[in-house]
């Protein structure tokens, strides 16, 4: 219990020394060396590559479709599917120009575009893809492989892949210093929903198996084989995610420890690239709050998803597959253009897994995340702070905690089963610039968002589940920014917020709530200096 006791203090002290305050911003680097960016693409050098087809502009489903169960039949596996998966979820999605600038942006976002995010597939009995442990190369657009199953029996059980997260710390930590571990799984997350959503435009379901140790996971990723790592920067492992074609898939028919030993002593390739020269900066409290959060083995345990309305969309013809691939961050808002109310309740329909559950259907957990709106600019909707509780128990929790004197007043246009609230009427456009460290983009949209979780009642016996806290509001940052795509305008993640400058203006007293993401929604101005080119335009063999 003591040793339980003292990880909970290793990850609080974190939490609070990682915080930026109006008079102290987190620790950071005192100035950003442009040579020691890293390298936005790991490599494995010497393992062998399977170039995989570039064909999710033929997907022809609406979002409606995606959203809709059973309304997208299942397809087999394939490299073409394959493909389509990683396509519409971890792949460069532009590239954009600034003069002698050139960079990539990507269908699951990332802070400052760093993507400390690695993805890993394991799969059998693929067509052309061998049984093994791939890579998946993003540049590319290939599986990279890192070990050789066995030919000779079968790996997984029929109908399902593995598809395994891990996070480079330092391609963050090189321009955001130590509050980099809160951003690694922020987008650890964003990646969760963007292979679910990817996944149900294959008809295919998504499991999170957060009941996998991190031991687990990095014997079966190869990420723990240091031989091949050598100078390069270490990985992380975060999350597997078991994708099925079929709903009913028995998860307890897959033998984790069996899988992970299997791998561990099956060759493996490949030697991974060094992303920075020699001279990169350590940040001690980042490896420490790391290592208290490793993850246990424990026990399965399946909450079934909610059985939502899956309210449809204003446009019930948006491709769902055009719409994931032309996600992007406003840099700024044009600070007028009004947010239609119907537009905007779907937005809060989507993020409430009772009433929409995907993609938060392939999680075990209830609800931890709670949403407080800054409205500025919604139609019908008086300008003030709202907020919107996201599980049964929520509402009695945050009356409990928030001040007296807030309304909790529900707007005439809000439908009856939707648990949105007007905590006090005004103007909250400076507040909402000044807790997102004084940038104008939270101020200039329709929306802005804080996200709280329920701190101390998750992490007292599960401290390791700090990880998991942030993997949720990733989500609900995935979400937004599909939504906000679906209704013709942009969302944009704010990882620079004050945290307990948010907790005065709501009256907490305590960690029983702890912001974790800030969020804005809204009429982007488009930056005509920037030019844009397709993402693949350098694989011009390729299938399109």
């Amino acid at each position: 219990m003591t040793g339980q006791t003292d990880t909970l203090d290793i990850i609080r002290q974190y939490h609070e020394i990682s915080k930026h305050r109006p008079d102290k911003y987190a620790d950071g680097p005192d100035a950003l060396d442009w040579d020691l960016q890293p390298d936005p693409f790991r490599v494995y050098e010497g393992s062998d590559k399977i170039r995989l087809p570039l064909s999710a502009r033929t997907l022809e489903y609406s979002l409606s479709d995606l959203i809709t169960p059973g309304q997208i039949e299942s397809r087999l596996f394939s490299s073409d599917t394959l493909g389509q998966l990683l396509e519409t979820s971890l792949a460069l999605s532009a590239w954009k120009t600034f003069g002698s600038d050139r960079w990539s942006l990507r269908c699951n976002p990332s802070s400052g575009n760093l993507h400390p995010t690695e993805a890993y597939l394991v799969c059998d009995n693929i067509d052309e893809i061998h049984n093994g442990v791939y890579h998946y190369h993003s540049y590319e657009h290939s599986l990279e492989s890192r070990c050789t199953l066995p030919e000779n029996r079968q790996i997984l059980p029929d109908n399902c892949l593995v598809i395994g997260l891990s996070s480079i710390h330092w391609r963050e930590s090189w321009k955001y210093g130590i509050r980099a571990y809160r951003y690694c799984q922020l987008d650890i997350g964003h990646a969760i929903a963007a292979v679910r959503y990817a996944a149900a435009l294959q008809g295919w379901h998504v499991h999170v198996l957060d009941h996998a140790s991190d031991d687990q996971i990095s014997r079966l990723l190869g990420v723990d084989r240091m031989d091949d790592f050598l100078e390069s920067e270490a990985e992380t492992a975060d999350i597997l995610l078991l994708v099925s074609r079929h709903d009913d898939f028995d998860i307890a028919t897959l033998d984790l420890e069996w899988l992970a030993t299997i791998a561990h002593s099956s060759p493996w390739h490949g030697m991974a690239n060094i992303l920075s020269p020699q001279g990169r900066i350590d940040w001690p409290a980042i490896e420490k709050v790391s290592k208290a959060c490793t993850r246990p083995v424990s026990e399965f345990t399946r909450i079934p998803p909610a059985t939502g309305r899956y309210i449809e969309y204003a446009d019930k013809h948006l491709n769902a597959s055009q719409i994931i691939r032309q996600r992007r961050s406003a840099q700024a808002f044009d600070g007028q253009s009004m947010l239609s109310p119907e537009h905007f309740i779907h937005m809060l329909a989507s993020l409430v897994p009772e009433i929409q559950s995907m993609p938060f259907d392939c999680g075990n957990e209830t609800a931890h995340i709670h949403l407080v709106f800054y409205i500025h600019r919604v139609q019908d909707l008086p300008a003030g702070l709202y907020v919107l509780p996201r599980n049964a128990t929520g509402i009695d929790m945050l009356k409990g905690h928030f001040r007296d004197e807030f309304e909790w007043q529900k707007p005439e246009l809000c439908p009856e089963e939707l648990p949105f609230y007007r905590l006090v009427k005004a103007n909250c456009r400076n507040a909402a610039r000044s807790v997102s460290c004084h940038q104008d983009i939270a101020s200039d949209g329709a929306f802005a968002v804080s996200m709280l979780a329920e701190f101390d009642s998750v992490l007292k016996d599960t401290p390791w589940k700090y990880r998991d806290l942030y993997h949720e509001a990733g989500m609900v940052g995935q979400v937004l920014y599909i939504e906000a795509e679906a209704a013709g305008i942009r969302g944009t993640g704010i990882g620079c917020f004050f945290d307990d400058s948010i907790h005065e203006i709501l009256g907490l007293q305590d960690h029983t709530l702890q912001c974790l993401y800030n969020f804005t929604v809204g009429t982007p101005v488009m930056d005509t200096r920037l030019v844009s080119l397709p993402p693949y335009s350098h694989l011009q063999d390729r299938k399109a």
